[in-house]
């Protein structure tokens, strides 16, 4: 191409290298671009109980998800970055490179804090008590696995359901674990392109103590929000974690679709809760951020000829969820902001 430039008569060549050259510079100084700062972003804030690394990001750039690059935070730290807490003061400053940068100054916090209570008092990337009963409880089942967890066979004087207090005879259980989460595999989770099965939705239906290891097992319901009963099966239960991931942009592309929408309704917004039908080996992450976009429409209308023509509108993007918390094939994401009503099947790409 640069060959058939300098051929081309009555072009300058010193004129083709400079212009060539000031491509390269604008791009790279594109892809460099600092973050874009917030209208009227503060120079400093005081970190309050109930405030988000998401919520205070967006008080000082318009990009919550550039996170990382105004706290300069490398790879290893984006999955476990500064820890944050009440009575912390985060100022912005220039740095070296003469683009602003946010730093933790000293906090006004007089006392010392224990580790027990500042783990506890630490802030979340996100709404924690949104997403907590996402964390704990299980959602996704792989349908080649269901047959390898443990399930009751039998219960306390053959009841049909357990309530608080009552005993079941499992099997399967292949861990030491005390606590384990009661479920019930749900309808199949599709890909809306493909058609292909995802996974399985779980529900919880409560928690139940191993008393007694064996083959089987008993086990004590210690906890029941649905009806228990036989061929029900059990997952050791896990604690919630404190999400506190850097919110970033995935490296590689990513394009899923919304499976479902929870809270039982078709559309949603801000705080809403959706599955999406890409998972960690897609390359999705727990602290990725994604755009939402309206999926494409086609629509029919009569052209001056009186004819009938296809338009086709373009996705529309007007929203971002943050992902937290992934499976192989499914992740569930948390909508942080939203033009429009949600819809399933609404794409998800990069931002």
């Amino acid at each position: 191409m640069i060959r058939h430039l300098f051929g081309r008569p009555g072009l300058n060549p010193a004129r083709i290298i400079a212009t060539l050259l000031l491509a390269v510079a604008a791009s790279s100084a594109s892809a460099q671009e600092s973050p874009r700062l917030a209208d009227n972003a503060p120079d400093r804030h005081i970190v309050v109980p109930g405030d988000t690394l998401w919520g205070i990001a967006g008080k000082f750039i318009q990009e919550p998800w550039r996170w990382p690059e105004i706290w300069r935070l490398n790879k290893d730290q984006i999955k476990n970055p500064h820890r944050i807490y009440p009575g912390d003061v985060i100022v912005m400053v220039t740095g070296e490179d003469g683009k602003p940068q946010l730093k933790l100054a000293k906090s006004l916090k007089l006392q010392p804090r224990e580790y027990s209570e500042a783990v506890k008092n630490e802030i979340p990337t996100i709404p924690q008590s949104i997403i907590e009963p996402f964390l704990s409880q299980p959602l996704v089942v792989d349908p080649s696995a269901m047959d390898k967890e443990a399930r009751i066979i039998a219960t306390q004087e053959g009841r049909v359901y357990l309530g608080g207090g009552d005993q079941a005879y499992v099997v399967g259980v292949r861990e030491p674990s005390e606590l384990w989460q009661v479920y019930r595999p749900g309808k199949a989770m599709l890909d809306p392109d493909t058609k292909e099965v995802l996974g399985h939705e779980a529900f919880y239906l409560g928690t139940a103590r191993l008393i007694q290891p064996g083959e089987p097992s008993v086990m004590e319901m210690v906890e029941v929000k649905q009806e228990v009963g036989k061929f029900d099966r059990l997952m050791p239960a896990s604690r919630p974690e404190l999400i506190t991931y850097a919110p970033r942009r995935p490296e590689a592309k990513v394009e899923a679709r919304i499976i479902a929408v929870y809270g039982g309704v078709g559309t949603g917004g801000r705080y809403s809760v959706v599955s999406l039908s890409r998972g960690s080996r897609d390359g999705l992450e727990v602290g990725h951020v994604l755009a939402l976009l309206r999926s494409e429409k086609v629509y029919e209308q009569r052209n001056e000829q009186g004819e009938r023509e296809l338009v086709k509108v373009p996705p529309q993007r007007y929203g971002l969820v943050f992902v937290f918390r992934t499976f192989e094939r499914v992740s569930y994401a948390l909508v942080m902001d939203a033009a429009l009503p949600l819809s399933l099947a609404d794409l998800v790409r990069n931002p």
